[in-house]
């Protein structure tokens, strides 16, 4: 089976992220916070680093319980930064309690990330084939600029871009993929 150059074929974890989750719309609040936190973390570093971290993430952010980690003080964030399971840089850890905070505040105002990414592209993913490759669009640019507006950190457009991909609202499957212009 062909998928992405890359889906690195020797982790079983980039694998199943590839087939099951990359690509494809995703509309629970949960996982949509936990993605965008976890691709800022990724800044400078390779997607599967963060990956392979993903699981005590969940565990060191409590579930990505997004009331608490708004509530983060100075003992938490000493621990995270003391934690190896976790990307541990003082600006990113600083960045997902502020980014809990922005959320808060955007689920306020919005209703979610569900609402406010999906209500960017009218709840249809765009569903790209294959044959180019971006790190960012007008969409992302758009949707980093207001999220900055709005207080969040680590949402720069490339990152944005990624999110996009990462949740669904984009499918940027290459060609020869056998999930490239999968509608799901």
């Amino acid at each position: 089976m062909q998928r992405c150059s890359w889906a690195n074929p020797a982790n079983p974890l980039y694998l199943q992220y590839h087939d099951e989750e990359w690509g494809r719309p995703c509309h629970d609040e949960t996982r949509l916070f936990e993605m965008l936190i976890l691709e800022g973390a990724q800044a400078g570093l390779s997607w599967e680093t963060v990956l392979n971290k993903r699981a005590h993430y969940r565990v060191a952010y409590d579930g990505w319980d997004v009331e608490k980690i708004a509530a983060y003080d100075d003992a938490k964030v000493a621990a995270l930064l003391a934690d190896p399971g976790i990307i541990r840089n003082r600006l990113k850890v600083a960045a997902s309690i502020q980014n809990a905070r922005a959320y808060l505040r955007l689920r306020q105002e919005c209703g979610g990330l569900d609402a406010y990414i999906w209500g960017a592209v009218q709840g249809k993913p765009i569903i790209n084939d294959g044959a180019r490759f971006f790190t960012n669009t007008p969409l992302s640019d758009a949707i980093s600029k207001d999220l900055q507006k709005r207080g969040f950190k680590f949402v720069g457009t490339t990152i944005i871009y990624a999110y996009l991909q990462a949740i669904g609202v984009v499918n940027d499957h290459q060609q020869g993929c056998f999930l490239c212009g999968q509608a799901f």
